[in-house]
């Protein structure tokens, strides 16, 4: 029995606003199901964000479409859970991958956690933002029970770990139950291979390119998906690398030496078959940067899809150095700092979890997830409250109990 593990395939992504770099990431889609077929697989796990929104375009649907069609004609299914992309943050929203249900699609949800592939369990939840994890951390619990009634289980999520993740992770590594054979994780876009449990722990990244700082991952690890081989005590893991349609050139080039430096990337690019992004650095700038960009557009333009240049000019550099020895913070980190004071992680998750919505301008999602994490939290208190005013009967006094836990909420949220 062997599967096919692929996540983060961002289907409908306008990199850099290019619709050249949209189809880039629906041919790696349409190689990576012509690859699984070839592969002979029994079934295949998709791991969350299939598409890059909840409102896929058309075109990213049909391109989701044909490949599902492409895996029933082998007779390959496809388990698939909804990502962070996938989800629209309201009640009682349901992701873009139900649409296909009825082609075939199983999609696991919270409703329907597990499926049985044979004599292999199934089981998994969408992703659960931060400020959900107490919910998220009791259901997979759940899970855990049901997985210790099979020899052989699948664990399917789209969760930052602390120990693969950096700072803004929703689960520590501690948090996972221990006794599944596979853990097929998404949303990291790096390739992650790891040993955990009695298991195999493994993130296979993301399709294509969604940021520049992947580049170093896609040097080292290529980018594709996993083949799993589930017939051992422990399960085998092979990586499948899949060409990407163009290349990401990242070079850094000496302001004395300008000249030189560009010739040499002109000279590697001009028999590419897709025109590359070039991703440039370049030092020892005293202040004309005007002039450095039009020199490097004028040689470079016609050969590149995009050039995307940073200009250190002479004296900034030190700068540069000062802020990284005092390990400097981006806004969600800031964000966590500032909100200490309250000594309560979840306002804290619930913070970046506004971040990362507000920053998209989702506004309607952010205000569900405030009603939602006021629900969760303060709801019970307001009832407890006014049943004892109920019990004080017309008293004046205890009126003024719910004003407190109202205020309270509210200058949390706030």
């Amino acid at each position: 029995m062997k599967f096919a593990h692929l996540a983060d395939t961002h289907l409908g992504y306008r990199q850099f606003g290019l619709i050249e770099r949209e189809k880039d990431f629906y041919e790696v889609f349409e190689k990576v199901i012509d690859k699984i077929i070839e592969e002979k697989v029994d079934f295949v796990i998709h791991s969350g964000d299939l598409f890059e929104t909840a409102r896929p375009s058309p075109i990213a649907l049909l391109t989701f479409q044909k490949g599902l069609l492409k895996l029933k004609g082998s007779g390959i299914p496809m388990y698939a859970i909804a990502g962070n992309h996938d989800i629209v943050m309201r009640n009682d929203s349901i992701p873009p991958q139900v649409i296909f249900k009825k082609l075939g699609l199983k999609v696991i949800s919270p409703i329907n956690t597990n499926y049985m592939h044979g004599d292999i369990f199934i089981a998994g939840l969408p992703f659960y933002p931060s400020s959900q994890v107490k919910n998220l951390k009791s259901k997979l619990a759940e899970l855990s029970k049901k997985a210790a009634n099979h020899e052989k289980s699948i664990l399917v999520l789209h969760q930052g770990i602390d120990k693969y993740f950096g700072y803004n992770f929703e689960l520590e590594i501690g948090d996972l139950p221990d006794n599944f054979n596979y853990y097929a994780l998404g949303h990291i876009h790096n390739y992650v291979n790891d040993n955990f449990g009695k298991g195999k722990l493994v993130y296979p990244g993301s399709g294509e390119i969604w940021k520049i700082n992947e580049l170093k991952d896609y040097h080292e690890n290529g980018k594709g998906f996993v083949i799993v081989d589930m017939d051992n005590e422990k399960p085998l893991v092979k990586r499948v690398k899949i060409d990407i349609p163009r290349e990401f050139i990242k070079r850094s080039l000496d302001y004395n030496d300008l000249e030189s430096g560009v010739l040499g990337i002109k000279e590697t690019i001009k028999d590419f078959d897709k025109k590359p992004i070039l991703d440039l650095d370049i030092y020892n700038i005293e202040s004309d940067t005007n002039r450095v960009y039009e020199m490097i557009n004028e040689e470079l333009g016609d050969l590149s899809l995009m050039i995307r240049p940073t200009f250190h000019i002479i004296g900034e550099d030190d700068i540069d150095i000062l802020v990284d020895e005092n390990d400097s913070l981006g806004p969600k980190e800031i964000l966590k700092e500032q909100l200490k004071i309250y000594d309560d992680e979840t306002i804290s998750n619930l913070a970046v979890d506004l971040y990362d919505l507000l920053s998209k301008d989702k506004v309607e999602e952010s205000q569900d997830l405030i009603d939602q994490f006021f629900e969760e939290n303060y709801r019970n208190a307001i009832e407890e409250v006014e049943i004892e005013i109920e019990d004080f009967g017309d008293e004046e006094t205890p009126l003024e109990k719910p004003k407190k836990v109202q205020n309270k909420s509210k200058e949390v949220l706030e």
